[in-house]
């Protein structure tokens, strides 16, 4: 029997397989619910409260209404043809949904932190036979959970099923970029997905789009270039990271020098301060059980510990300025200025780059080649899209982005009850420092 999910972006989400609800049930597909799609980036925008499994269950969605219009329009005759092969269509389907189940507490801010995977992490749990995804996986089939696993290493064997997950337009960032948009309430990420589902078109090194919608995938750029600007680079959210990065590292310095002991010991994530963590030591943590442990924190004896936890809990970001090249050597002066007036710098300041290339062609030299936007002529032949898109040009290959260098507000010399004049001093020498946003000499 057909089930449905009410999706605000998608308005049903339909489960047609019982594979795919029986993952959703999973105890390890659950867990996403208990972490947020865009980590911190719900104290900038303060609607973006939606998980990582509403997320899921949208690229899913995604994926299997192209699914539907590659079978019904492109279906294969003969093997080999480069049209789409249905057969293939549940392990795509169950790529889609299981592509994130392996993010952390908090996300990419954990990955940092503890030198996790999540792509990793989700192979691990395809893989692992202890998993209730693995053994809904395995009643397909002995081998499907490799082949699961192999779509989300990208090895699989057919660059179609490859590329509805994972390419620079595919299921995964559509689903993102439409449901970040609505939930930060945001213009930026929206695009024609309609338009864009009807132009694919499957041939044998995976998809292209056909010439005619060459303005919806420009618009689809574009949108993402703008939510990277506006939404993901913005730099409150990064401050809030910096905050919690630096946490969790004052947390493990006092484990290791024995000073986190009774109510503030955080059993949990003992593992990943000693190194040594397994599967289910990282299926355990999430979003809510880090700010149970920050919640104890706050009243935790380290001035230091207390206060990032009590800044990162009641939202007090740190303030921060663009730096260029000319002017990061400013920053050890501006550091021992913060020392100055009473802070660590090294859990005070940061500098944090936050780059991303809206369009990159193929360079099979680079770490992690970009599968480049193919456009199908009438006659079959291919085209990369920046060759006839001079918008697309335009933005190819430019990195967008900024460093920055991050510090107390304390320093602007707006602190209360006399302090401000204590170090009023050292608040105008760094204050002579920036200018217009910016680091100056």
């Amino acid at each position: 029997m057909e089930k449905v999910l009410r999706d605000p972006i998608h308005n049903y989400i339909y489960i047609q397989n019982k594979v795919i609800l029986d993952l959703i049930n999973t105890r390890e597909f659950q867990r996403l619910r208990r972490i947020r799609q865009l980590g911190v980036a719900n104290m900038t925008f303060h609607g973006a409260e939606h998980s990582r499994f509403t997320h899921s269950v949208g690229v899913y969605e995604i994926t299997r209404r192209i699914c539907d219009l590659f079978a019904r329009n492109y279906p294969q005759v003969t093997p080999g043809d480069g049209l789409w092969n249905d057969d293939e269509r549940l392990v795509a389907l169950c790529a889609a949904l299981l592509h994130d189940v392996g993010h952390g507490a908090y996300s990419h801010t954990f990955e940092h932190i503890f030198h996790t995977d999540h792509e990793q992490m989700t192979q691990k749990i395809i893989l692992d036979p202890t998993t209730e995804v693995n053994q809904v996986l395995s009643q397909v089939g002995e081998d499907f959970p490799t082949q699961v696993a192999s779509v989300i290493a990208k090895t699989y064997p057919n660059p179609q099923v490859v590329q509805l997950i994972s390419s620079q337009i595919d299921a995964d960032r559509m689903d993102y970029l439409l449901r970040d948009s609505y939930y930060t309430g945001t213009n930026y990420g929206t695009f024609d997905l309609t338009r864009i589902m009807r132009v694919m078109r499957p041939y044998t090194g995976g998809i292209a789009f056909d010439m005619s919608g060459m303005h919806a995938v420009e618009d689809y750029l574009v949108s993402r270039f703008q939510m990277y600007q506006q939404v993901y680079f913005h730099p409150v959210s990064r401050s809030m990271e910096v905050i919690l990065d630096h946490l969790l590292r004052r947390a493990k310095v006092l484990f290791k020098a024995g000073k986190l002991t009774g109510s503030f010991k955080p059993e949990l994530l003992l593992p990943f301060f000693t190194d040594n963590f397994t599967l289910s030591d990282y299926l355990s943590l999430d979003d809510g059980v880090l700010n149970t442990y920050f919640t104890y924190w706050r009243h935790n004896p380290d001035p230091i510990l207390s206060d990032l936890a009590t800044r990162f809990l009641d939202r007090k970001p740190l303030k921060s300025v663009r730096v260029t090249p000319t002017t990061h050597a400013i920053i050890p002066t501006l550091q021992n200025l913060v020392a100055q007036a009473g802070f660590n710098p090294e859990y005070y300041t940061d500098t944090n780059d936050s780059f991303d290339l809206p369009y990159d062609l193929y360079d099979p030299r680079s770490k992690k080649p970009r599968t480049q936007i193919e456009l199908m002529q009438k006659d079959k032949s291919l085209v990369e899209l920046s060759s006839v898109s001079d918008l697309v040009l335009a933005i190819t290959g430019r990195t967008s982005g900024d460093e920055r260098f991050f510090f107390p507000k304390e320093m602007r010399g707006t602190s209360l009850q006399g302090q401000g004049e204590v170090f009023a001093p050292v608040y105008r020498e760094f204050m002579q420092h920036i200018k217009n946003d910016q680091l100056i000499k």
